[in-house]
Order: C-alpha cells, then structure tokens, then sequence
C-alpha cells in the first residue's frame, strides 16, 4: 500500500514553512522560506502579504521534492497561522491594499485608550473575553478604515475582504478572485475582538462599535472539518484545518483534557491551559480563547498567556547591539556569568500584554552599575523570559483551581538549556519537551488528519507523544522570592512611560 502524509503549512511571523507528516507524527519534510519585516516608523511592524503568497509558492514544492512524493499522496492540509496579523484585499483582483500589519504593532495605542475609557474594559469581556490593546485584529482594521481613504465605502459595497494569514492562504489555495473559499476558524476568529466567544460567531453589537461591514468577514468554521478542496499549488487536495499558531501548538502537544498546559517559545511566548468545555474567565489578567473546534463537536476552550516580546529580545540583542553574532550564541555569553549582577530587562517593547495589559509600558534595564558586563546583560535576557513566564503562571494558578503541576513547552528558545532550566527553577515544576520540537506544525497537521480520517481518533495521537528532554527545578526557594521581587520592582520602573505629547 502507497504510504500517505498530513501537509501542514505554518505561517508564522519571521517565515512559511510547509512540512509532511506520516502517520505515527514524524516530520518526514520541511521547507522554509523567510519574509521581510518592515518598520516603517517606531511601533509600526508589517508584512507583505504578496511576498507570504509567493513564499507559500515556494516552499510547498520543495517539500513535496524532499519527500520524493506527488501531491497526490498527501491525504490532507492544514493551517497554522501568526494569529493577529490582518490583511485586506481586493475581492476582484486580489492585491490588498497595503501590507498586512502585524500582532506586535503598536499604532492603535490611542485607539486602546479610548475603548478602556469608553465602553471599558467589562463591556469586551462579557462579549469576547478580550480587553482592548493593540494585540488585536479589529484595532487594526479600525486604523485602516480611519486612514486609508475610502476602504470603508468599498467594505461596506462587498469590494475589499479582511482576514487574519490563514483566511488570505486558503483564499489563494482555492481560486482566489476566481470563488476562493474566504474563511477562518474559531480560533483565530477569537482573536479578532469582533467575535462572541459563547456564540463563535460575530457579534453584531461589536461591529456596530467597530463600524466594520459584515461583507467584508470570513465565515467561521470548525478548526478541523473539510472546507474544500486547493485549486491552486495542489490540485485536488483537501483543505481540512485551520488554527492559531498557539492553539495547534496545544493540540500537537496533545494537551487536550483540562489541566493540561503547554509554552510555546518564539518571537514572543504563548502559554495555553486547556480548560475543556468550560469557559472560564479570568480574573488575573489572562485571555480566554478558543482551543479548538472539531467538526460539530462543542468547543474546547483555554486560558492563555500571552507574552509579547522573548525571542525577540534575543534578536534585538544581536542585531541591535551586536553582541552576539548568531541566536544560540546568547547561552554561551550567558554562561560566562554566575548570575545576573543584580541587572534585569524589561522588554516593554510593544507595552506588556498578560497579565499586565499595559501599552503604556516601554522597555528598561535596571540594576547597571559599572560591574555588569555583556556576560550579565546575555544572562538577564534570558532571565526576562523565565520572570514572565513566572507571572503568567501565577495568574492561571489563581484563575483555575488545580495548581500547573508540569509544563509542556516548544518553539525554538527550548534549545537553550540554560533558559529551560531557569524556567524550571522560577516555576518549581518540571520542564518538558518533545521529541517533535514542530509543535505548531504537528497540531495543524493532527487536526487535518483528523477531519480527514488519516487519524481515528485523540488518543492514537497521544501515543505519537514522547518525551526528548526534562529540567527539573533545583534553585533554592529563599533566592527565587528574592529574585522575583526584584523583577517585579524593575516592572514597574517600565511603566506610566508612554505620554500624549503636549500640545502646543
């Protein structure tokens, strides 16, 4: 019998890659293309969105040539996406009409301002369980519609459509200005601020506040159920699952009964606690979100924390400064130190999301004195991403009523043992990672594969689970108190730094 593979295409913030999966959940190909990112003024972060079409273009074959396969063996294709990232485009030409602005753009901050006076933060969370900051989609259409001359009109005339990454990849892969399928699924629709997370559909009351024209949005559908078949890259295929990056990071982790939590460790950090069928809403400063939705099944929900900026704070720190010359190198300088010489970094670069929801917040290093070294500034970089980690944590303890007894994590950070120890020690609970470090890929795959019978089932997928390596916590618990205050004194020192200018 000819061996069959689940295709899963990951578009994320820095790249688009496109990997194959066989059936116990092995990565059997990958190909990966890198976009540009633009900053055309401080705070603003955005994408072309042409530029990720073509790349999808790219990468899609070249993994089918690693694998040695014809199209015609893959039984399925599922989606993972950069969650906030909004797009819109001409319905009849598909050219969009300007880039795609990023989840880490800041240009909305006034906007935020404005919706937590007014109607505030209570009146979101009844209806979306999301308080307003720049983080979310709706803000930036917002902002589009106040700045780019008549795109109101021509939404509200059914000329242009809006959507997050995936929406805009499954409307190309299937026809695009020729009856492309203009989609998304619940979990990326939860993102938006315009969907009722009760309902999973839009929420006419929050479009009215947005003034955003129904004809313009993409039809919610179940995370993983057949939405039709590519007419373009892959003639024929099934197109079977769509999910927020960090929601199929949960599911290839297979993390999916309640109490289960995964982090994922990228340009920011995402952690998720499934929380099953309940909807549970914070009171600490976390999202609820939706997991996942599988065919007609009811909702799986999640409390999440998100956390802006951790991988990128390693980025800045070799291309800004140019202390470093390559990402790993930041364990290695990081080692060279005993610890951080009393210096911490705050890296308020977009504000501070959960729990803290503060885009009032910029970034600080404290604690400098003529001691400290690059050795220490490597070490209280890494220490950045165990503290808010250490926060978030805190906030879903107190949210959820059994304590996180295990973190699962992933995302391209867990290669640095250094990092994943000190996670493990500010937590005091064990660290683990599995052998398939491409969980969010894995998860998009599993959830296609699922709606297309290639799995039978949730539980042959948790046997495809196994673990490649655990940190246990080992620091002592005076220290870590003592630390912790400490980040939290320099929290605060990043806070109330943002100020309308005067006016003249």
């Amino acid at each position: 019998m000819v061996e069959r593979y689940v295709m899963s295409i990951d578009q994320g913030t820095n790249s688009t890659r496109c990997i194959l999966f066989d059936q116990r959940g092995r990565l059997v190909s990958v190909a990966q293309h890198e976009h540009q990112q633009h900053f055309p003024r401080p705070g603003w972060v955005e994408h072309d969105a042409v530029e990720i079409w073509h790349n999808l273009r790219r990468v899609v074959p070249e993994a089918l040539s690693v694998a040695g396969v014809e199209a015609d063996r893959i039984a399925a294709v599922g989606l993972a996406n950069q969650r906030e990232t909004a797009v819109v485009w001409d319905r009849r030409t598909g050219v969009p009409v300007g880039r795609a602005i990023v989840w880490q753009d800041t240009r909305t901050a006034s906007l935020v301002d404005e919706l937590r006076r007014d109607p505030g933060d209570e009146y979101f969370m009844e209806r979306c369980s999301l308080v307003p900051s720049t983080y979310f989609s709706a803000l930036r259409l917002r902002w589009l519609f106040d700045n780019v001359k008549g795109l109101l009109e021509r939404a509200r005339d059914g000329e242009v459509l809006f959507g997050t990454m995936e929406s805009w990849l499954i409307w190309n892969l299937t026809g695009g200005p020729d009856g492309g399928l203009h989609i998304t699924d619940a979990t990326n629709a939860s993102r938006t601020m315009l969907m009722n997370i009760r309902t999973l559909s839009w929420d006419d009351e929050l479009l009215a506040l947005f003034d955003v024209p129904r004809p313009m949005l993409p039809e919610i559908r179940p995370s993983a159920e057949t939405y039709g078949e590519a007419r373009s890259l892959l003639p024929g295929v099934l197109i079977t699952a769509a999910l927020g990056d960090q929601q199929a990071a949960l599911f290839g982790q297979t993390c999916f009964s309640p109490g289960e939590a995964k982090c994922t460790y990228g340009t920011g950090s995402f952690l998720l606690l499934n929380t099953g069928t309940e909807l549970i809403r914070s009171r600490h400063g976390l999202l609820t979100t939706v997991a996942y939705k599988i065919g007609d099944r009811e909702p799986v929900y999640a409390l999440e924390g998100s956390i802006a900026v951790t991988g990128s704070l390693v980025q800045w720190f070799r291309d800004r400064l140019g202390l470093i010359s390559s990402a790993p190198e930041i364990e290695t300088l990081a080692r060279t130190v005993e610890d951080n010489g009393g210096c911490y970094i705050v890296p308020a670069f977009s504000g501070l999301f959960a729990p803290r929801w503060r885009s009032d917040a910029r970034g600080v290093i404290v604690g400098l004195t003529s001691y400290i070294t690059k050795g220490h500034l490597a070490r209280a970089v890494l220490e950045a991403t165990g503290w808010q980690t250490r926060e978030v944590v805190d906030a879903m303890n107190a949210d959820s009523s059994v304590a996180l007894k295990q973190l699962k994590v992933d995302g391209g950070m867990t290669a640095d043992n250094l990092l994943m120890q000190f996670v493990a020690d500010v937590l005091d609970v064990p660290v683990v990672r599995p052998m398939v470090a491409e969980t969010v890929s894995l998860g998009a795959a599993y959830a296609a594969g699922l709606a297309a019978g290639y799995w039978p089932d949730l539980e042959v997928l948790r046997r495809n689970w196994h673990r490649a390596a655990q940190w246990l916590p080992a620091m002592d618990p005076g220290r870590r108190e003592y630390e912790y205050e400490n980040w939290r004194r320099a929290v605060e020192r990043s806070l109330d730094w943002v100020r309308q200018p005067r006016t003249p």
